[in-house]
């Protein structure tokens, strides 16, 4: 998490005006910036790549995606996080081919995708690429038929005695496990093991971990780290796993705000306020993965055009620039513009990977560029106010010690020219930016939509 500077610029997006300066009072107290989790070094400048193995390709096994390695090696991606592995239950499914997280069985994988032979294959590989890998990990519950139901000590129970879905949900095809019992919490920090030890994989992406008791992750990733040091990501918005036991977590509200910002029912004014309480909560050495799609939003929510209309590519970099570690969801590189199907076979329809050298120059600069690391390892935060006349255009940049990044990008509909000087650059940064953009040597002359990257 970074200091943020509030020097917020006037911004115009959807004909929403608002006016920077929002000087609210800092929060930060020496407990908030407070976590005992240390990051891995390998982690400070990396980017994360997530792998739907079912829909990735028609196939939908780990071969397909194997085969694939050398080309998402070459957008630069660090983390390859790959959706549930593990066989799917039967009983109360959904759908024909049911949820990737009704998890059946927690040391198998699931028979549509391969054999262990065809992972560890995958994962050794992946490994000889420079990659690291994550599974994801359903830790709340099981499906139904899962054998663990042998034990029903091990699982919360309605007042009938009988299994039960996680409570406030309409997950009707899995059932609530009980973190009371201690046989169960050994079997499943057991099972975790597992997959490290025996296809030394490189940590997990945890489901619903805000779910699951902290005191558990913190013993069972102690025990991880015993066989090798893990990264761990948790699907949760909340700051404590990053101060107790997690390396990251989701910038789910971030996800929110922009996807308001771009139906215009929220303003740049909102992301302002977010990244200040983001910055008094959340320890500064954490990590928050920053997106503009994954697996439930594509599903759920929407495409990319859909979500994000012509600022797409604006949104991509304000995600992959602003804070944090980025995430690229499959597909997105090859302009994804269909919702996948959750319960049922949908493939990925790869076309002319439109976005591949995009992502590629994002995945870059984070790599190359202090500025833009991650957590402590990267660089501060500062809004930048540009002169009147340039409203819909937000400016910020990044910087640590000799490193610096300046972004300016153009959400409005309309041409606007910005004096170079206004935003504090000259010829000596080096410049990325979109198609068709004009930089002189004076001034920035945008196109609708359109963004530019310096680097200095």
């Amino acid at each position: 998490m970074k200091k943020f500077i509030n020097n917020l610029l006037p911004v115009l997006l959807a004909l929403s005006v608002i006016v920077g300066g929002c000087n609210q009072p800092k929060q930060n107290s020496d407990k908030a910036t407070v976590s005992s989790v240390e990051q891995l070094e390998w982690s400070k400048n990396s980017s994360i790549y997530e792998i739907n193995v079912r829909q990735y390709s028609e196939e939908g096994t780990f071969e397909a995606v194997r085969k694939d390695l050398p080309r998402i090696r070459e957008m630069g991606v660090r983390i390859l996080w790959l959706m549930p592995i593990h066989p799917i239950g039967e009983k109360n499914r959904k759908g024909p081919l049911g949820s990737y997280y009704s998890v059946q069985d927690y040391k198998d994988v699931n028979p549509n995708f391969g054999t262990k032979a065809d992972f560890a294959r995958f994962v050794d590989e992946a490994h000889q690429l420079g990659f690291k890998v994550i599974i994801d990990w359903v830790a709340n519950h099981t499906a139904w038929d899962n054998p663990w139901t042998e034990n029903p000590e091990w699982y919360e129970l309605n007042e009938e005695g009988n299994f039960m879905p996680p409570r406030g949900t309409d997950w009707s095809d899995v059932i609530q496990l009980d973190y009371e019992n201690e046989e169960m919490r050994a079997a499943m920090t057991d099972a975790l093991e597992y997959w490290v030890r025996e296809f030394d994989i490189d940590g997990y992406r945890c489901d619903v971990a805000g779910m699951v008791p902290t005191d558990f992750w913190k013993e069972a990733i102690d025990s991880l780290n015993t066989i090798k040091p893990v990264f761990m990501l948790a699907e949760d918005g909340e700051p404590e796993l990053v101060k107790e036991a997690f390396h990251m977590n989701y910038a789910w509200q971030y996800a929110h705000t922009i996807r308001e910002i771009a139906a215009g029912h929220q303003t740049f004014q909102d992301l302002d306020s977010l990244m200040q309480a983001s910055e008094a909560n959340f320890p500064s050495s954490s990590y928050r993965m920053y997106f503009t799609s994954n697996h439930d939003e594509n599903s759920w929510n929407g495409t990319d055009p859909q979500m994000y209309g012509d600022n797409f590519e604006n949104f991509a970099v304000l995600s992959a620039t602003i804070d944090g570690m980025p995430l690229i969801y499959n597909g997105q590189e090859s302009g994804l513009d269909k919702q996948l199907e959750f319960f049922e076979k949908d493939p990925i329809e790869w076309k002319e990977y439109k976005y591949q050298d995009f992502y590629t120059t994002l995945v870059g600069l984070k790599r190359d560029t202090p500025a833009l690391w991650n957590g402590d390892f990267g660089g501060d935060l500062e809004f930048i106010r540009v002169p009147e006349g340039s409203e819909g255009v937000l400016a910020y940049k990044r910087q640590k010690n000799e490193s610096e990044v300046v972004v300016v990008l153009n959400f409005s509909s309309d041409r606007k020219s910005v004096p170079l000087s206004e935003v504090g650059v000259d010829e000596s940064y080096t410049t990325y930016n979109s198609t068709s953009l004009m930089v002189t040597s004076q001034e920035i002359s945008f196109g609708p939509n359109q963004w530019v990257i310096f680097v200095k």
